[in-house]
């Protein structure tokens, strides 16, 4: 048990230690590469701190994010919403998973951003069809992981429940779900990667505001610093998202006593 203890307790400064190492190791390359430039081609990190700072105090920065943000929590939250129900549904009736299975592989392997003509035909510019993009990138990773988690579930779980007559309601919410969940949540989670990839190229190609926007506007007054900024905040955003959902999903896994 000592040596357990020994071993636990030199292995966390590691742990901590890592991350910082590696950043500024990051930081150091990040650096050195920008000497060989000029600084519209490529700040050091010190001037796009620099610049992120000048967007924050005025306050663009805040409502690009929180633009962004919520473009990002409606389009998920509607895929999760269609796709989660119909993936079930799909999962567990075998006839209509063969009827639309065709029409799912044809649909799929589309780009999201392959639809943003008509997106626009359609919505206009705006909100809408970036909503629209982050709606279909969101919705296939959860639709087809849902179907796959259904039809993974052991049947030795569903004999037994019909063997003591347990209803169809009682057997979606008590076995199918919580048996098909941990396989739905990997579907999750490429969605929420996926969404928020195509959300920043959604707010690039038609909307007029969000991180994409700011990406593409400080592209027009050659503030190179601007444009690696939005992107740094595009990825502390997406760390920040999955972290979030990880917590999540722990505390349902708990719930359940799942893991």
């Amino acid at each position: 048990m000592g040596c357990d203890r020994n071993m636990q307790t030199n292995w966390l400064p590691k742990t901590i230690l890592l991350p910082w190492l590696a950043l500024a190791a990051f930081l150091g390359l990040w650096q050195t590469a920008a000497g060989f430039y000029t600084p519209e081609q490529l700040p050091g990190p010190a001037k796009v701190l620099a610049g992120l700072s000048e967007l924050a105090e005025s306050g663009i920065l805040w409502e690009h994010i929180q633009v962004s943000l919520i473009r990002f929590a409606i389009s998920y939250s509607l895929a999760l919403l269609v796709a989660v129900p119909l993936g079930l549904s799909l999962g567990w009736h075998t006839y209509s998973l063969k009827a639309l299975g065709p029409i799912l592989q044809i649909l799929r392997p589309i780009s999201p951003i392959a639809w943003f003509p008509l997106a626009v035909l359609w919505f206009g510019v705006g909100n809408a069809p970036a909503i629209f993009i982050i709606f279909l990138s969101a919705f296939f990773p959860i639709l087809l992981s849902t179907i796959s988690a259904v039809r993974k579930i052991d049947p030795v779980y569903l004999k037994v429940a019909q063997n003591f007559g347990v209803g169809r309601g009682m057997l979606f919410t008590k076995i199918v779900i919580p048996a098909a969940f941990p396989y739905i949540m990997i579907g999750l989670n490429i969605a929420i990667g996926v969404a928020w990839i195509h959300l920043v190229a959604g707010e690039m190609l038609g909307a007029q505001s969000g991180l994409g926007y700011l990406i593409v506007d400080s592209r027009n007054f050659l503030r190179t610093d601007w444009i690696m900024g939005g992107m740094l905040v595009v990825g502390l955003l997406g760390l920040a998202i999955n972290t979030l959902f990880g917590w999540a999903e722990k505390s349902i896994n708990r719930r359940w006593g799942v893991g």
